[in-house]
């Protein structure tokens, strides 16, 4: 059993006592902590939150206690259902709220679940908002409420469709192009709540053909729900199979996009923000922001057009801060996250479908012939299972002494650059792993500077 508390939010296991997971009890817990820090940060004399939730198989039963949980402290709910990450980020500022939990794990398998708390905005907390809440759950300080002061809940089922108005209405998203297309487009949506949403934006979008695979919003993922290239060979022959232009891949809470050639082979998760920020670059010039574990690619799109390219620290909440501070107008994550401020700063798979869609059609290219046109970069992303024993922080403080002589970041973890890459190790925030990203400009390289470092890590281990 496992419990994680990071800036990702509150992560675990179902199952086994309580404090070894996300128990029904931990997350009474954790739930009254973030209701506490709302009413403790608001002038509002009712409190409102929003609730949405994947598809996964424990959804219901943590969606049962933290509705529960937050109607005992006071706060009314709105429950938007079954609803990707984004849509419930919307709907808290559509509504006015003061905060919002997304219920989801992301990528992670079946057993685990998660609370991700949102801000008034519809945005992940900031590291010092989120100990505030961890303190508040350890010393329990957190009052229920009286009987007569108990929250009320409301069910509202039609935030898909306010936010894929919402994505239709962009300017930059031009639903004409993409019908004349006649795109045929192959969807796999493992099984959550992507298979809801996205056929539906699709159509909405125009396009002639839509294959559906693992739509059933059942909770049962079909094979491991991050949308790494090993876990796609089924759509990638889908795609080809059918003679698709394309497909889309999403992970069970939909705020990553994976994307498939026509000819089967993998557009490349890290290129997923790299077109889409080439497009919008094409009409409007300005900064862009990745975080450090993300291709270089994204710095040479973003200098060709004029503007500035700026990192940040792992995590969407990092990325997002630097935006703001930058002036960006796309950035993102090279997990497939795409973050467009003009609709929201959040990572957000359907818009990134919108406009990528866009772009294709207006370029009139194959899927592959676009992919092609970007500059070549390959990333080797590695990890290390984490035991007790392992202390990461003398590593890492190991590795920046060895690698000394070289440019060195340590605002997250440690990252190298060498002549011909880099390397980025840091301590998971979501799963008890080390990861080691190095990228190079053939797979070779990459492959060759990760090891390097592997080997270091397993002599200190």
């Amino acid at each position: 059993m496992t419990l994680i508390k990071s800036i990702s939010g509150i992560r675990g296991t179902i199952g086994g006592k309580s404090g070894d997971g996300l128990s029904p009890l931990d997350t009474v817990k954790f739930v009254s902590a973030y209701a506490q820090w709302i009413i403790n940060n608001t002038n509002e004399k009712k409190v409102k939150v929003i609730v949405g939730r994947d598809a996964r198989i424990s959804g219901e039963m943590v969606n049962h206690v933290v509705i529960g949980t937050l109607m005992g402290m006071g706060i009314d709910v709105i429950d938007i259902g079954l609803a990707t990450t984004p849509t419930t980020e919307i709907a808290v500022t559509s509504e006015k709220a003061q905060g919002g939990i997304i219920l989801t794990a992301s990528h992670n398998p079946k057993q685990w679940n998660a609370l991700k708390l949102l801000n008034q905005k519809g945005e992940f907390l900031s590291a010092s908002d989120g100990a505030q809440i961890l303190e508040i759950a350890e010393k329990e300080k957190f009052i229920y409420a009286d009987v007569d002061q108990l929250g009320k809940v409301e069910f509202k089922n039609n935030y898909t469709d306010i936010h894929i108005q919402q994505i239709l209405d962009l300017s930059l998203v031009d639903v004409d192009a993409i019908k004349l297309s006649q795109f045929k487009v192959a969807v796999d949506a493992v099984n959550s709540v992507g298979g809801l949403a996205i056929p539906e934006l699709l159509r909405a979008l125009g396009v002639q053909e839509i294959i559906e695979l693992y739509c059933e919003p059942n909770g049962i993922f079909p094979h491991n729900p991050e949308p790494l290239p090993e876990h796609l060979t089924e759509i990638s022959r889908v795609v080809k199979t059918n003679k698709a232009h394309l497909g889309f891949v999403v992970d069970p809470d939909v705020d990553r996009l994976a994307i498939i050639n026509e000819d089967g082979t993998m557009f490349g998760e890290e290129y997923t923000l790299v077109a889409v920020a080439d497009y919008i670059l094409q009409y409007k010039i300005g900064n862009t922001v990745s975080n450090l574990s993300s291709t270089r690619a994204l710095r040479d799109i973003t200098q060709k057009y004029g503007g500035k390219y700026f990192t940040a620290a792992v995590g969407e909440v990092n990325v997002v801060e630097s935006m703001k501070k930058n002036n960006a107008v796309i950035g993102g994550e090279g997990n497939g996250g795409v973050i467009y401020p003009d609709l929201h700063y959040g990572r957000d798979a359907l818009v990134g479908i919108a406009l990528f869609l866009t772009h294709l059609a207006k370029s009139g290219k194959k899927c592959s012939e676009l992919r092609a046109q970007y500059p070549e970069y390959f990333i080797s992303k590695n990890k290390i299972e984490l035991t007790p024993q392992i202390n990461v922080d003398q590593i890492l403080e190991s590795i920046k002494k060895k690698f000394s002589n070289y440019q060195v970041n340590d605002i997250d973890g440690v990252k190298i650059d060498f002549d011909n890459g880099w390397v980025h190790l840091r301590k998971s925030n979501t799963e008890p792993i080390i990861r080691i990203y190095a990228e190079s400009g053939d797979e070779k390289s990459s492959i060759e500077l990760a090891n390097k470092i592997i080997s270091e890590i397993k002599s200190m281990v």
